[in-house]
């Protein structure tokens, strides 16, 4: 996003006069096809610098835009890179770097999402943060409420598309109240925002969310957070919890069969009953239950 009364001009730029600002990790994967599409077809956009003053009387440069393309051709081991030079400020060139982060159209990782915080904490509101990105006033308001909540895992889930942005803000508000989440999630199914799979997604999400917390475990630079004692305490007691629910399942469901096998004893034990059930060829049952309800195994 270039200043309408900033046109710049096409340089060719020493790129060890190019200093970096607000760097981002990158996937591996999409830097090497950066790499490749440059070695074959050559750039088809320049970058985009701004310039300022050396102490040593050497202009250097900041990155604004095209972080990736400046790092492939320091791989292809070239020495100089088209740039266009606009004349902004330090706070201009950082929004710049930001608004184009934000604003690609593949999905926006969380690093990147987090300059919309960046922006606000700026002074810049939801509606001129939506205006510089071209996202909606409202998705920029709610990933801000996520943000706010530390709810990393809902906006990574919100930006894949896994569920929709309104859902999750249900969800925010649901606290941490198993029975105000479950709600939530009824009344997204109702009124349509959560179906299928997307149902299915978030309840994996929210279990997710629940046993491991609201981060993603990554910080801001992608790197593993690091584990605390509290993370620890927390995970284990999550994980009891999850242990002791299994059991009580599985204690209602053998006392339900301990009621079957009893009720189908006292069926059985009745011989108008049996020829009964002889006459209509129904004198068999399924062998988990025949081995309890008869000693044999069978009705005989």
């Amino acid at each position: 996003m270039i200043p309408r009364d900033q046109p710049g001009e096409v340089r060719m730029i020493p790129i060890d006069q190019i200093e970096v600002i607000n760097p981002r990790e990158r996937n591996s994967h999409v830097f090497d096809e950066i790499v490749g599409n440059i070695k074959a077809i050559g750039l088809k956009k320049p970058i985009v610098v701004t310039p300022r003053s050396a102490v040593n009387g050497i202009e250097k440069y900041l990155r604004v835009c095209g972080e990736g393309r400046l790092k492939a051709f320091r791989s292809l081991g070239e020495s100089t890179i088209p740039a266009l030079v606009v004349n902004v400020s330090d706070e201009d060139a950082f929004i710049m770097s930001l608004v184009e982060n934000i604003a690609r159209r593949q999905c926006r990782p969380l690093e990147l999402l987090a300059g919309i915080r960046q922006l606000q904490e700026r002074g810049y509101t939801p509606k001129v943060i939506a205006e510089k990105t071209g996202l909606t006033q409202q998705y920029v308001q709610g990933i801000l409420t996520l943000l706010h909540q530390g709810e990393e895992r809902l906006v990574i889930a919100v930006e894949k598309g896994r569920i929709p942005l309104n859902a999750a803000l249900t969800i925010v508000g649901a606290g941490d109240d198993d029975e105000a989440i479950q709600a939530a999630l009824q009344e997204a199914y109702e009124s349509g925002k959560l179906r299928g799979k997307r149902l299915m997604d978030a309840r994996r999400i929210i279990e997710r969310r629940k046993t491991l917390g609201r981060s993603a475990g990554r910080n801001m630079s992608g790197k593993i957070a690091d584990v605390t004692t509290s993370s620890l305490v927390r995970t284990y007691q999550n994980e009891v919890e999850r242990q002791k629910a299994m059991v009580r399942k599985a204690e209602f469901a053998q006392q339900r069969l301990m009621f079957v096998v009893g009720a189908l004893r006292q069926m059985f034990a009745d011989e108008n009953f049996v020829n009964l059930l002889r006459a209509e060829g129904l004198s068999t049952l399924p062998r988990y239950l025949a081995e309890r309800v008869w000693s044999g195994g069978s009705l005989v």
